[in-house]
């Protein structure tokens, strides 16, 4: 059993140099108490920044940190003041955050600090290559380290990995506009589990998939070259029980035992016991509208003014990123609004903004939590906000009310909170005075069934259901009713072909021998194929055919003159040692005509689509439109035709991106039995890459050696992860 590797921009300790000498002190809070159930013992290593520079190493401490770090079960990846301007503060927080938060304006696309980014994710990539072992597990987090997964399976491509984005992923309309989309994609895909906050955040990420790298997609399985990507959605939890037993304690606490603030809290309590506290504490970032919510307040107090000096909105703005410019705007602008605000309503005896622009202790953010009626948090976009649950989970009595934006990720998981338009004023303030006036009975009905869920899915729940799902996808290959055609298996197959004295190859065209193409009729084949189909049919005691769904006409131009056998459209006709085409199956096509006007309306409403007719069927092609709205079509039309031709000898074939309508008496299956049985073969192998050819799989005997191009499901007895195999593996029949 290999051991855990976790990776992230930072390291779960906090490095503090004095006098000469280091100290690890681990952090609390966020991945840190999340990953606890993952990084113990022996059997895991942590790999990330320690937080300072290289130049703010002394050198002769470098070892000594090292050690330091190792006690922590933590190794760290050195980084220069460069490097972190250009990795961090440039692309990740001035490209990344901005865009994923649906702040476009906001996002600078430079290339040297993209070049910066992928240079310091290698350096990750190689810090993790250092240490690990093939059958370790390692798990990436967050957008700054978005190209390590990729990085890590070019060296190591049978390791398992996970990747987990703690931020929003946005929509295809705007992931877009990154220059370097695809590369972002790709470096993602390198895992074999991605893993969102929330269903909609992994929905855009397949959106994207599909539409920018072209991927087939089935519900959230990617399938990419020699692998399939699992993508899911794992809501972030907390550690519940710690925020639930500290309000506990709090309780307990003597007036002497409590801290300054709750004593002033209390303070003003007393003074005005009808009064309520309406608390915000968030980072100070655009992405989290606390100027917007400064707003909604000035609007809440003039549309219900008699709850001016009955109301205190306290907030609390966590100092973050403060040397990016737009930080720097942002709490000017914070700033002033809250001096207005409080200059336009303060009274002698009553200012409505406590503003506190600081992080603040363990112990005072319980005694906020505790003492608030309200907490109202509402982000123009955050992936998931665990504040509102840490609130919640400090409700001992269960009373208090929570306002919570529904463009946070944990709105979809609080649905018994207020959830409101961050953007709608007047909504906000109808939420506001609700939350005032809620009963004590309403309040604790919806906190009681917050707290057994949030109590349940807690944060470690949240890892070790990552971790289970990852095994899970480590062990799917195992389970596959397919083999993996293997370097071994292959030498077995290769025994018994050069002992058999009859020898018999099926071989499919489009996506074995040759890629797909947008225009199927410039897919035609190159030299490289030609030499290996070449030295295929020139084998002593072998016959080799190729099967396609393709139409005479075409293969007529292409290898006819080569005297290959060839069976194509799907089992119609065949041509032997470069005789003409004859028909196999006694067909009709009268029916075309009936059914062409209908693919042809389906051509007009879907831009890109077009149909391809041959002597005996016709293919509604949708591989160059949206990839999206061409299944949604695609999915139509199946419907449409499968009513149609009910009572007609039809069928439909669903291929990849191409549906086509022919006769039900005709598929590959029945044609390659057919040949076989003309002669006494005592070696027979076939090979394809869509469903048309698992009729060959399911008909040919089964001492058939039959192989699958790709991971679907498929009824071969073998599987190779890629077209790109299939010539040297058909090679080697030659050597």
């Amino acid at each position: 059993m290999g051991k855990t590797i976790i990776i992230s921009n930072r390291l779960p300790v906090q490095l503090q140099i004095s006098n000469g000498t280091i100290s690890a002190i681990p952090s609390v809070g966020g991945l840190a108490t999340g990953m606890k159930s993952v990084h113990s013992g022996g059997d895991s290593l942590w790999i990330g920044w320690s937080g300072l520079t290289n130049e703010e190493i002394p050198k002769k401490l470098s070892s000594t940190i090292d050690n330091a770090l190792a006690e922590h079960g933590s190794s760290k990846v050195n980084l220069s003041s460069d490097e972190v301007d250009g990795f961090y503060f440039g692309f990740s927080n001035r490209t990344i955050w901005p865009l994923f938060h649906y702040f476009l304006e906001y996002s600078e696309f430079e290339l040297d600090s993209w070049n910066v980014y992928k240079a310091v994710n290698q350096k990750f990539a190689d810090a993790i290559l250092e240490k690990a072992d093939e059958d370790d597990t390692i798990w990436v987090h967050d957008y700054q380290l978005m190209l390590v997964p990729q990085m890590i399976r070019e060296k190591r491509p049978n390791i398992s990995i996970g990747f987990f984005l703690h931020i929003p992923f946005p929509s295809f309309e705007i992931f877009r506009t990154l220059p370097w989309r695809e590369e972002v994609l790709e470096g993602l895909l390198g895992a074999d589990l991605i893993g969102f906050h929330t269903y909609d955040y992994e929905r855009h990420f397949l959106s994207s998939v599909r539409r920018l790298l072209g991927l087939e997609v089935s519900f959230n399985d990617i399938y990419q070259d020699n692998r399939i990507v699992k993508v899911d959605s794992f809501p972030m939890g907390i550690d519940y029980k710690k925020f639930s037993d500290a309000a506990k304690e709090h309780e307990k606490n003597t007036a002497a035992q409590q801290s300054d603030l709750q004593q002033r809290l209390n303070s003003h309590k007393r003074s005005t016991p009808d009064a309520k506290l309406i608390l915000s504490i968030d980072r100070l970032d655009y992405s989290k509208g606390i100027a917007k919510r400064l707003n909604a307040f000035e609007y809440f107090l003039n549309k219900y003014p008699q709850y001016k000096e009955k109301v205190r909105l306290i907030i609390l703005a966590v100092p973050s990123r403060s040397n990016v410019p737009q930080y720097q705007l942002l709490k000017k602008e914070v700033d002033e609004l809250v001096g207005r605000i409080n200059g336009d309503f303060s009274t002698v005896s009553w200012t409505p903004i406590w503003y506190f622009y600081r992080s603040v202790p363990f112990e005072n953010l319980i005694d906020l939590y505790t003492s608030s009626d309200i907490a109202w948090l509402t982000p123009l976009r955050d992936g998931m906000n665990l504040v509102a649950k840490e609130y919640i989970a400090t409700r001992t009595d269960k009373t208090g009310v929570l306002i919570l934006s529904e463009m946070a990720g944990s709105a979809n998981e609080m649905n018994e909170s207020l959830l409101i338009n961050p953007n709608n004023f007047e909504q906000i303030s109808d939420a506001l005075y609700q939350a005032l006036n809620m009963p004590k009975e309403e309040q604790q009905e919806r906190n009681a069934h917050l707290q057994k869920r949030l109590a349940r899915y807690n944060v470690e729940q949240w890892a070790n259901d990552f971790m289970s799902s990852l095994q899970a996808q480590k062990d799917r290959d195992a389970t596959n009713v397919s083999k993996r055609m293997t370097d071994h298996r292959l030498s077995a197959v290769l025994d018994d072909f050069s002992k058999a004295k009859k020898r018999l190859l099926f071989l499919d065209y489009d996506g074995t021998l040759s890629g797909f193409h947008v225009d199927p009729q410039k897919a035609g084949p190159d030299k490289e194929l030609y030499q290996l189909l070449d030295a295929l049919n020139n084998l002593e005691n072998t016959e080799m055919y190729l099967v396609s769904g393709r139409d005479k006409e075409t293969f007529t131009k292409w290898f006819l003159p080569k005297k290959y056998n060839m069976i194509v459209e799907h089992g119609v006709w065949i041509s032997q040692k470069g005789g003409d085409f004859r028909m196999l199956e006694n067909v009709k096509n009268d029916w075309m005509e009936i059914i062409r006007p209908v693919l042809e309306s389906f051509v007009d409403r879907t831009p890109g689509s077009f149909i391809e007719e041959k002597n005996y069927s016709l293919a509604w092609h949708y591989r160059k439109t949206d990839p999206d709205f061409g299944n949604l079509r695609a999915n139509e039309l199946n419907t449409v035709l499968t009513s149609l031709i009910a009572n007609d000898d039809l069928s439909v074939l669903n291929g990849n991106k191409v549906m086509e309508i022919k006769s039900s008496n005709v598929n590959k299956g029945r044609a390659t039995v057919r040949v076989m049985g003309e002669d006494d073969y005592d070696f027979v192998f076939a090979i394809g890459d869509d469903w048309t050819d698992e009729f060959m799989f399911q008909e040919l005997p089964e001492s058939t050696v039959t192989v699958k191009v790709g991971r679907q499901k498929t009824s071969a007895l073998y599987y190779i992860d890629s077209i790109k195999y299939v010539r040297d593996l058909l090679k080697r029949f030659t050597d």
